[in-house]
């Protein structure tokens, strides 16, 4: 009780839930689709081919959205621009599944609209945290809502178990205009009480002669290590994003379960590589709060799991090496998304930089995708796991400390004269 009654705490910890529960929603919607193909397919709404470029113009609307909105959200309060992608999320979903049987093409323009108002929240939702938390906080806090987002798929799944494919659209819809009015009321009282403020962090200047210069944010950022964490969004949203979602495909095809066994043991991974996130924070904390430790621990672990799923055919002792593989990859993830880009609040610019790493991340996952399901017809499952194996090396080779090593010698020579 000692510890609530410290006032950063009781901030952090009601920050944290609100944007942790606004998050489960966007995830909710994100993961409709998936969910309720099968049923779609079955009333002959759209093709696999149209659910395929359904799927694709949401997560191009989605990738280029954030870096747009999260370049806005360094300028705009985090009550418009979270409850205002709520808002529009929840109407254009209602529309799409309103309109989808009648006109196809005009409700995938819908749905592209949905993807990139979906995008307006997680960049102003992490420059709200990083900048009105304390670091350790701000980790935690964004943990919470990166591990509520894993909960989307379970519940999407859930809800379309029971519910038919409109319906699943309308409880969606639903759930994103009532956390739109949350936010905005929470957000608005948050403000009022002191608990949100803004522009306590203004943008950072690289000649510290307080003169804005052209081309100011770029070099900010590149002294804050952006282009080495580009790389690691890159290689870890191909893994998050692409290699899970051939994961069903995989278990099915390389693994030889059956379709309804496949679809029960993809659900179960799923739960068990959410937990990731709460597990990458540990070994964070076990190695001192040394994150570039941490990233490189865990790209090598993925590296050698996948060489493990390679040699080892055994079914299940494949399927536990090919999960830990999946999570070790996520901890490095987890890094980049909970610690690194709250830690950028100095810059004045966590909203845009978040934005653009999450933009890079599904633009590399969208071309994957598509390679990846040309490979498995050329060149087999088997060749595809080394190129999965190659891609988590190459994060071994990102994640070594070159540029600290170096600041440590310029340090200790600097010292020395």
């Amino acid at each position: 009780m000692n510890f609530w009654k410290k006032e950063k705490v009781r901030h952090a910890v009601l920050i944290g839930i609100l944007c942790s529960v606004s998050y489960l929603a966007v995830y909710f919607a994100r993961n409709i689709l998936s969910a309720v193909t099968p049923q779609i397919l079955q009333d002959g709404v759209f093709t696999t081919e149209q659910i395929g470029t359904l799927s694709s113009l949401y997560f191009i609307c989605y990738a280029f959205g954030q870096l747009i909105n999260g370049m806005i959200g360094d300028r705009i309060k985090a009550r418009y621009m979270i409850s205002g992608g709520l808002l529009f999320a929840g109407i254009t979903n209602f529309v799409f599944s309103c309109i989808a049987s009648a006109t196809p093409t005009a409700a995938m323009a819908v749905y592209g609209m949905t993807g990139f108002s979906l995008s307006m929240i997680y960049g102003p939702m992490t420059k709200v945290v990083a900048e009105n938390t304390e670091p350790i906080y701000a980790t935690r806090c964004s943990l919470g809502y990166t591990f509520a987002s894993f909960f989307g798929s379970p519940t999407a799944g859930l809800a379309a178990a029971v519910l038919t494919w409109q319906s699943v659209f309308a409880v969606s819809s639903s759930a994103l205009l009532v956390m739109a009015v949350i936010a905005f009321s929470c957000f608005l009282a948050f403000e009022r009480r002191g608990i949100v403020k803004y522009g306590q962090y203004r943008r950072e200047k690289v000649t510290g002669d307080g003169k804005q210069t052209r081309g100011e944010g770029i070099r900010v950022l590149i002294k804050h290590r952006i282009i080495k964490f580009s790389l690691i969004s890159i290689l870890t949203g191909i893994v998050r994003t692409t290699v899970v979602f051939w994961l069903p495909t995989y278990i099915s095809q390389y693994l030889g379960f059956s379709a309804e066994r496949s679809a029960v043991i993809f659900t179960a991974a799923t739960l068990v590589i959410a937990f990731t996130a709460f597990i990458s924070i540990f070994v964070y904390e076990r190695l001192k709060r040394n994150m570039d430790l941490t990233i490189l621990l865990m790209f090598s672990l993925s590296t050698v799991f996948f060489f493990g799923v390679y040699f080892v055919r055994v079914p299940y002792v494949n399927l536990v090496l090919i999960v830990l593989a999946i999570m070790a990859s996520n901890a490095s993830a987890t890094m980049l998304w909970s610690r690194y880009c709250p830690s950028l609040r100095d810059t004045g610019m966590v909203s845009g930089a978040t934005g653009f790493l999450d933009f890079l991340s599904y633009v590399a996952a969208a071309v994957s995708s598509t390679l990846f399901s040309n490979a498995v017809g050329s060149i087999g499952w088997k060749n595809l796991i080394l190129i999965w194996a190659g891609l988590v090396f190459c994060g071994v080779l990102v994640a070594l400390p070159y540029g600290t090593m170096r600041r440590k010698r310029l340090k200790k020579k600097k010292n020395e004269l």
